[in-house]
């Protein structure tokens, strides 16, 4: 008898923790999501049929998302690319942790502007559309700086 008190209190406890949710629970609780914003884009004015791209994506939401693609008119492709140990390769996606930052800056990860349909002078701007693998996607007017630009701040 003793045992079947004591299954019943372990079953009765199972229960009532079931019940318990968390922050997420209920109707009208939403998922944590990404909350994706860029600064500091700029392009250094291409000397060649290509052109980098760099900016930072800072997400302030409590999911991770990952830049996925880019494009842009006045390229054939635009391709994400990483460098490790010096050497530049192209990657399908680069990740924004929840709460954290991708920097895209020259010597690390950045943007490739491939087979130039024009090319873009200083004081003009290129328009990027990012696409990422949960956020919908974010236009960015990317500035065209000096060839020799070097951001002071950043990156």
């Amino acid at each position: 008898m003793r045992r079947l008190a004591v299954a019943a209190g372990v079953v009765a406890g199972a229960l009532t923790l079931a019940g318990c949710g968390g922050s997420d629970s209920g109707p009208d609780a939403a998922p944590d999501k990404a909350e994706l914003s860029v600064t500091g884009a700029y392009m250094p004015q291409p000397v060649s049929d290509m052109a980098a791209g760099f900016f930072t994506i800072t997400n302030k939401g409590g999911a991770d998302d990952r830049l996925t693609s880019v494009s842009s008119d006045i390229a054939g492709q635009v391709t994400v690319h990483e460098t490790v140990d010096g050497s530049m390769q192209e990657v399908d996606s680069l990740e924004i942790p929840a709460h954290g930052r991708l920097v895209l800056k020259s010597g690390g990860n950045h943007l490739m502007f491939e087979e130039l349909k024009r090319k873009p002078k200083e004081g003009q701007k290129v328009t990027v559309e990012l696409r990422f693998a949960h956020s919908g996607p974010v236009t960015v007017d990317i500035p065209v700086k000096p060839a020799t630009y070097t951001p002071k701040h950043g990156h």
